[in-house]
This record gives structure tokens, sequence and C-alpha cells, in this order.
């Protein structure tokens, strides 16, 4: 039985509000832990205790935008409504957007697919801009297309007219700051994510400040990512990543069994004893998140050695290409049908996740990026 036949999601188990207004808080959220296919049961302020001195958590600090802005087919008054989810910026300028169909329920937010295009399509917005269609990002997949955006400042024109992209299983619209995590910084181009990097949405302050006192550091890197939920057979496209130098020595270090002290005096390896547990193994490295993981692999060259670097990545981590870096994942809950599943299984092997989903749904875990999440670590520590 493969994953996607072993994992069927009942409706009421996607969580509809955030933690926080159906709890006592961010952090409010189940932890699924799993260390091989052995399977336990935490509140997510647990996380510093399954975590040890030396540990990594590898955050990404992408902020998201608020990258739905509602729009008309035509460009003329009393044309055909559409709601504009922008995704990524161009090197040349250009957006790739998706163009949705608002699906007439209550709230302003959820849509549903429409057909791409067509080139050459005019969409007016908000405070007098327009958008041009000019092409698919892919000739096969036609959800996703290159436009010209009028005004040159376009984060500006989300802030001012935009809310956070919502999908269907949510009950109603919510503010922007419900989608940004608590590593989230600004970029200095304004520059962003069109969907939250949600692995981090539980983390608050305190936890952070909890783990650190505890001896896991953080280690930001970034990745924008752009707008999930493509079609079946899909295929993936770039998205724009920054790893910066100090967050790759920060893992070779860890990796290699290198202590803190030696990362930041850039002495190699005679201080092994702070990233090194009781039973002599070496620190884990973390990802929070399939983007960070996706940043962070695509950071590290065939000899497993991470090196700063930006730019785009159209990496797809699977079971057969495998990681090189990460030790293990903090994640949501993903569908059926998500690719990231595929990473998943690259980190932790299939009959772990079968096994962890398996228990997923028989204590009735909450999806998407509202819920609970899941933390994938080996079944023993590196030496």
């Amino acid at each position: 039985m493969t994953v996607l036949e072993a994992l069927r999601v009942p409706e009421e188990l996607s969580a509809r509000v955030p933690a926080e207004q159906r709890g006592r808080g961010r952090d409010d959220v189940r932890l699924l832990v799993s260390r091989g296919t052995r399977v336990t049961h935490h509140s997510f302020p647990e996380l510093a205790g399954q975590l040890r001195a030396g540990d990594v958590l590898v955050v990404n600090t992408s902020p998201t935008l608020p990258a739905a802005v509602d729009g008309w087919l035509g460009g003329e008054p009393g044309d055909v409504r559409v709601v504009v989810h922008f995704s990524t910026r161009g090197d040349d300028g250009r957006w790739a957007v998706e163009l949705r169909t608002p699906d007439g329920r209550s709230g302003s937010g959820t849509t549903v697919p429409r057909a791409g295009g067509p080139a050459g399509a005019v969409v007016r917005l908000p405070g007098g801009e327009r958008l041009s269609l000019v092409e698919p990002l892919d000739p096969g997949a036609a959800r996703l297309w290159w436009a010209w955006v009028s005004c040159a400042d376009v984060p500006g024109l989300l802030h001012r007219h935009g809310r956070p992209i919502r999908y269907g299983y949510t009950e109603r619209d919510q503010p922007l700051a419900a989608y940004r995590t608590v590593f989230a910084r600004p970029s200095a181009d304004g520059s962003g994510s069109a969907e939250m990097p949600s692995a981090g949405r539980p983390f608050t302050p305190d936890l952070v400040a909890e783990l650190v006192r505890r001896g896991v550091r953080i280690a930001p890197l970034s990745l924008h990512t752009g707008v999930a939920s493509a079609e079946a057979h899909e295929p993936p496209y770039p998205e724009r990543f920054e790893v910066p130098e100090s967050t790759a020595r920060l893992v070779n270090a860890v990796r290699a069994g290198v202590g803190a002290s030696a990362v930041r005096d850039g002495s190699g390896g005679r201080d092994g004893s702070a990233v090194r547990d009781g039973s002599g193994g070496r620190g884990l490295v973390v990802a929070v998140g399939t983007t960070a993981v996706r940043a962070l692999e695509s950071a590290t060259g065939p000899d497993g050695v991470v090196r700063a670097a930006s730019g785009w990545t159209d990496l797809v981590i699977t079971p057969r290409r495998g990681v090189r870096t990460v030790d293990g994942l903090l994640t949501g809950l993903h569908e059926p049908a998500a690719s990231h599943l595929l990473m998943l299984e690259a980190v932790a092997g299939r009959e772990a996740l079968v096994a962890g989903y398996r228990e997923a749904l028989r204590e009735r875990y909450l999806w998407h990026e509202f819920g609970d999440v899941h933390l994938l670590l080996p079944p023993s520590r590196p030496s």
C-alpha cells in the first residue's frame, strides 16, 4: 500500500480557523512526533523537550503577502469579476499570476479554478491599475501566467488592496497577521510569499526563547513561496530563495560535530562537545517546513556541503533524489495528492510516513495551514 492509498482525510479534519480563535493561542495545536515508525503525541509547547542542545532549527523568514486582489476581466466596467492571485515576481519585472473565479459564497475570499488566459487579456485592478496576460509559465500547464502590471510597486498595490489567499475549507477571511509567522522579516524589495510558510505558524516568542535557552540554534533562510494547489501532473515551477553564509556555516558545523563557539570564530572542529548529547550523537538539522528543506537542499552540493546561495530553485525532492543535509522536518499535515509527501518520504522513509499519517487520522489531528503539526525525526541520533 502506497502513502497515497493509505491516506483519506475526512472533510471535518480541515482546520477552519486559526488556533488562537479555537483555543488559547497560536501554539495551542497538537504535535505528532515520529521517530521512525514510533509515534508519540504531544502539545506544540512540548517541542523544546523533543530537541536537544546542539540541534538546529532551519526557519523560513519570508513574510506572507496579501496576494489576492479583486479584478475585472476585460478592462471595462461591467466585465467579469475575477480574483488575481499574485504568485511570484520574475527577474524582468513580470509577475506570475493565477486568475480565479469568486465562488459566490459568503465572505470575500474563497474562489474556484477557471481556465487560464487568454494571452492579451486585460484585468482591471483597484486604484486604476491594469494587468495584461502575456503567456503561460509552462505551455503544458496554463494555470499560472506571466503578466505585466501597470504599476512598478506591486507589493504596495497588494498591501493597499489585497488580502491573504484563502481556500474553501476555511471559515472566513482572516487578517494578514494570522498568516505571518514569528520568524517573518521584511524583504528589502517588498518580496514575500503568496502563501504562508505555515510550519512556523505555531511558534511564539516565548517558545523560541525557551528553545534558545536550551541550546537549540535558529538558522534563518528565505524561500518566497508561490501559489500552491497545482493541478494533477502540473510541473513544478521555480521559487526565489536565499541561504546566507551564517546559516551555511552553522549547518555544516553541526553536521560535522563542530561546536557553537567554533562556528562563531571559524576555527573548525576544535569544540565538538557543544553539539553532542549523552548518547554521543551529533546535533540534528531540523527544517521548519518543506520550504526550508527546498531552500537548504538547493544550496547543498553533491558533497553534502551547504554554501551561501541565492536565486531561483526548481528543485523537487523525491525519495529517489533523497536529502543531503536535513535530518528531520517539522511540517503540517498534507493532502494525499500533495507533492510534499514525496519530500516527507525522502526525509523519513515510507513506513514512518504511513505510520504517522495513520495515527494522525486515528487521533483526529487537524489538517492544513491552521492545523496541527508533525515532527519527523530519525529513529536514533546520527553519530
